[in-house]
Parts: structure tokens; sequence; C-alpha cells
């Protein structure tokens, strides 16, 4: 998210403590918000798709493999 987007939504957070906001600052805010959201969804579901498991038993088995290969050349 752009920077400006950010500090606009930390102004709208101080403001609504501060002293509230009208409706259009309120429609904004939730709009500016659900857009930060969905941009940490994004990111957060594209970590975890190139997340790898790896089974260390399968891994060791073909590191053995790849030894004992190693050994009989």
């Amino acid at each position: 998210m752009e920077k400006h987007k950010l500090d606009r939504i930390n102004e709208l957070a101080r403001k609504s403590k501060a002293e509230g906001l009208t409706a259009s600052e309120k429609e904004e805010q939730h709009a500016l918000r659900q857009e930060f959201l969905a941009e940490i969804r994004a990111d957060i579901r594209a970590t975890l798709e190139s997340i790898e498991i790896v089974d260390e038993f399968e891994e060791a088995a073909e590191e053995a493999a790849e030894s004992i290969d190693e050994l009989m050349s």
C-alpha cells in the first residue's frame, strides 16, 4: 500500500480518537482499511503458497541413497 494511504489511515484514526469523523471520513476510513487488509491477506496467502513442506525422513533417505551411490561409483 502506498505511503500516502497509510498516512491517511493513521490521520483518520487520530482524528477519530480526538474529535470524531464525519460520515464521509468514516466511509473513507473503512475503504482504506479494507484495501489494507486485502493486501495483507494477499501477502500472507502468497507466503503460505510458497512454503514447501519437507518430510525429514524422506530427505534423510534420499541423502543416504545419494551417499551409497557415491560410494558405489
